[in-house]
């Protein structure tokens, strides 16, 4: 057998065409819940079904303030480690004077739920036949809802957004959401479990279609001593558009030896 020069295997490997190099397509199945030929993949003919769905266009803001008088802002119930953990997370704040430990870069954006709840950057919601997609404007962020009918992966790898399945009641969208990683929490400070779903309502206000109404329901058996459920509120920006945030470009904050980052 003649063996190659590295020349001549170098002027073969150019003369072989990129395909041949990379392999074929990947050719996933249809999702559970999907026909053949249906679904988010297959979305020509089904644009016009758009039309009788509720108009969310334009960008939406989070309505913030102060809580009404004589009320507090409702707080998750936790129990047994995630009480704990929740307890020492308030003690080394109290001792580093409001500064708190991450594990993470601290431009990581924050996952889900609470990308859905941040008062400071808009969001964005756009139909195609058989899915919803969020736009975020903090960290660039993008949250996919499938309404194709398919049901949630059997089990998905844990991710910022979570595996979100969704359906239309109506004019209101009805979202449950599994997968969320548990190395996020539900709200600063406030952990759970990989057990953890969210159930999202979100529907325009009756009485005034430039509010767009989130309800939100969490339950985690490891975490959660009941469900914690809350509603975020969302003003219209009709007009208005996201610009880009790219947190990257001035991620300077210093890691200790424990991985930990710090603030500057």
């Amino acid at each position: 057998m003649r063996l190659l020069t590295g020349a001549a295997c170098a002027a073969l490997c150019l003369a072989t065409p990129a395909a041949a190099q990379l392999g074929a397509a990947t050719q996933s199945p249809a999702p559970e819940g999907v026909t053949e030929g249906q679904g988010a993949a297959n979305p020509k003919g089904h644009y016009a079904e758009l039309d009788a769905l509720p108009d969310w266009g334009g960008i939406w803001f989070v309505m913030g303030g102060p809580p009404a008088p004589g009320t507090t802002p409702a707080e998750p119930k936790l129990k047994g480690e995630y009480l704990a953990r929740r307890e020492q997370w308030v003690a080394d704040a109290r001792s580093r004077d409001g500064v708190v430990r991450r594990n993470r870069s601290n431009c990581s954006p924050p996952g889900m739920p609470r990308i859905m709840r941040l008062a400071q950057y808009p969001y964005e919601f756009i139909f195609a036949p058989g899915r919803v997609t969020v736009n975020q404007e903090a960290w660039m962020q993008t949250r996919t809802i499938w309404t194709d009918g398919r049901a949630h992966e059997e089990d998905p790898d844990p991710s910022f957004m979570g595996d979100s399945v969704g359906r239309w009641d109506g004019d209101t969208l009805v979202v449950e959401t599994r997968g969320i990683s548990p190395d996020l929490e539900i709200d600063t400070g406030w952990p759970h479990s990989d057990q953890f779903v969210l159930t999202e309502r979100l529907h325009l206000d009756p009485s005034n279609p430039d509010i767009l109404v989130n309800e939100m329901r969490m339950v985690d058996p490891e975490a959660l001593v009941e469900p914690f459920e809350v509603t975020t509120r969302y003003r219209r920006d009709r007009y208005g558009k996201l610009y880009e945030f790219q947190c990257s470009e001035n991620d300077r904050n210093p890691v200790n030896e424990e991985g930990e980052t710090e603030y500057n």
